[in-house]
């Protein structure tokens, strides 16, 4: 089987990309082919962000790869964190500190919508494809659920009444934001061939 990089050594990420693309790829995090670099996100969207990750990995490491950003917008903050969504408490902050900064912004806030985004950045064969994702949601106002990881605890997509963190990977997997970019790509990946 053909083998590609995604870039990343997200373990979470890691696992619902192998589950969805094991019948196109073996999938190789960065630590699998020995790339240990602080890869740059200097980019102010999530398809800069993206490309930026895959070409590094092209570039300096000579594989096929794909790479995703992923934030949370929010309607209230003027779609911030954005593609600051890791770091938004700043650098070294935990999930938990994300989540209590988001919260606290919004404290008195009636709006409450937002919407998960994954832009997947695929780099085969000296061909460069973009695939977007979006689910919206709204920023509930207290911590529900322990699977999941980043804003998931705290984000309730619209026709559910659990949050992402209430639900296992498999039931997430089925639409979240990055299934839905993933799905586009295995479109892509199935038309192709």
């Amino acid at each position: 089987m053909e083998s590609i990089v995604f870039a990343s050594n997200n373990s979470h990420k890691l696992d619902e990309v192998r589950e969805k693309l094991k019948s196109f790829f073996e999938i190789n995090s960065l630590k699998d082919i020995s790339c240990f670099d602080d890869i740059p996100e200097t980019a102010d969207t999530f398809e800069g962000n993206a490309e930026q990750k895959a070409n590094w990995v092209l570039e300096k490491y000579n594989y096929d790869c794909f790479a995703d950003d992923s934030g949370i917008e929010i309607e209230a903050l003027d779609g911030r964190p954005g593609v600051f969504s890791a770091r938004y408490a700043g650098e070294n902050c935990t999930y938990e500190d994300n989540n209590l900064k988001v919260m606290k912004e919004l404290e008195g806030e009636a709006n409450r919508n937002a919407k998960f985004v994954t832009v997947i950045c695929l780099k085969l064969n000296g061909k460069t494809k973009f695939f977007r994702g979006e689910v919206k949601g709204k920023i509930i106002s207290e911590f529900r659920g322990g699977e999941g990881f980043g804003y998931d605890p705290i984000f309730r997509p619209y026709g559910y009444d659990k949050t992402y963190a209430e639900m296992g990977i498999e039931e997430k997997n089925k639409f979240s934001h990055r299934a839905v970019a993933l799905s586009k790509m295995i479109s892509y990946l199935s038309n192709k061939n």
